[in-house]
């Protein structure tokens, strides 16, 4: 079967990257007023999330030095529902991973799954706080505002997700998302948050931005008087940074791994415009795409496979590396069955391929059009088929490097990906 050349395009977003992350940590905290509401000698629980966030490390250690200027006596916690695998050195490991430890934080992380009941919403769902984090004298979040995987709102990933999912640990996880099948995960997130917030436990939070591409575009101290509204302004602000696969429509999209360092629900649905539930092309002003390729699993995700069932095919390598505990946990915890539905598979990318070329509507397969990421993550460079080369020139943001070259395979019938090398050089 005859594959389109390709072409390496970079796409120019613009940079926002924050040049001293350490010093603006600090000097937003320090105008936040948070430590007016402690005693020298407080103890501060700081919660921790566990995306796969630029520079978090960075981020939480200047946190913890602030608190520690103030005379107080910072920890960290995980503040995460279901993920690594729903235990509680699972969660610490995660941690650990992205550098968050004792010896790198200069501070205890208390990792524990024990939580308490702050009360009932209107609504009548009970919500929950991290044990050890409601026994601190006070207690700050460190978390990404960005778009949710799973539905569009004023109010979607942020700080008061990570009050209502992150704090109230796998018991409220699992309630939360029973209640959200019904009432919509932005009302459960809403109510839920306003209950925690009524605790008086939580001193504020400090939210990150990123850019398009995936710098740390901004650091915003949000207190508690007035955090609703401002996450509704940072979220909006931080879409209109969002980065797209550059042309309206895919025949085939080509993503080289997914995984819960990339994406909650392993890629980010707003990108591949699919849902979590089976829908296809279901967010309007997105690129659609007709069939989607997912080639791995990355080694960051710890086996957890969910969100491998959106796809259409998959590589039969993806399939091995699938640890199904903390994947079925993390479905069902979310009740999303269908993310982890097994798409078809076969053992070579060429086989995976050339099963997908004839789905697609097209009687003649060379106007197959073909899309490659990384992943949904990192969205420049991509690399484009040559039949696209007129949209690609007519967009100002495109940048194509080098000259078309032909879709290669090893010699088990495997892609060699040109997008590997160009991360590697990244780094």
């Amino acid at each position: 079967m005859q594959f389109p050349r390709l072409y390496l395009v970079r796409q120019n977003f613009p940079d926002r990257s924050i040049k001293d992350i350490p010093a603006e940590v600090t000097k937003q905290l320090s105008g936040s007023g948070f430590a007016s509401h402690l005693k020298p000698g407080s103890s501060v629980a700081i919660g921790v999330g566990s995306r796969g966030i630029t520079n978090i490390a960075t981020i939480v250690r200047a946190a913890v030095d602030f608190w520690k200027s103030q005379g107080m006596k910072p920890f960290l916690f995980p503040a995460m529902g279901s993920h690594g695998a729903a235990t509680a050195q699972g969660q610490a490991d995660v941690l650990a991973h992205y550098g968050i430890k004792e010896d790198t934080m200069g501070c205890p992380v208390i990792s524990d799954l024990e939580v308490v009941s702050l009360g009932s919403t209107s609504e009548g769902i009970e919500a929950f706080m991290d044990k050890k984090a409601y026994e601190a004298d006070g207690v700050m979040l460190v978390g990404r505002v960005k778009w949710h995987t799973d539905f569009a709102g004023g109010i979607e990933s942020g700080l008061f997700k990570m009050m209502a999912i992150g704090l109230g640990k796998f018991a409220g996880a699992q309630r939360y998302h029973t209640y959200a099948y019904k009432m919509g995960l932005e009302n459960v997130i809403r109510n839920v948050g306003r209950q925690v917030l009524s605790s008086g436990k939580i001193l504020g939070g400090l939210a990150i931005l990123e850019d398009a591409n995936h710098n740390t575009g901004q650091l915003t101290a949000v207190g508690v008087e007035n955090m609703e509204q401002k996450e509704e302004g940072l979220l909006a602000l931080v879409k209109s940074w969002m980065g797209h696969v550059p042309v309206p429509e895919l025949d085939i999209l080509i993503l080289d791994e997914i995984g819960k360092n990339i994406s909650g629900a392993g890629m980010d649905t707003k990108v591949a415009n699919r849902s979590v539930n089976g829908v296809y092309n279901p967010w309007p002003n997105t690129p659609q795409f007709e069939r989607i390729f997912i080639r791995d699993l990355s080694s960051l995700s710890y086996g957890n496979a969910v969100g491998f069932g959106m796809a259409d095919v998959i590589h039969d390598r993806l399939l091995e590396k699938i640890d199904w505990n903390p994947t079925r946990i993390n479905s069902l915890t979310a009740s999303s069955p269908a993310a982890i539905k097994i798409p078809l598979h076969f053992s070579t990318d060429r086989e995976c391929l050339e099963r997908m070329m004839p789905t697609v509507g097209k009687l003649d397969i060379k106007d197959v059009t073909f899309g490659w990421i990384r992943n949904t993550l990192n969205l420049t460079p991509v690399v484009l088929s040559e039949n696209l080369l007129p949209q690609i020139q007519a967009n100002p943001m495109l940048e194509i490097v080098g000259d078309a070259f032909p879709m290669e395979f090893d010699s088990n019938g495997d892609l060699l990906s040109p997008l590997a090398a160009e991360v590697a050089h990244a780094h």
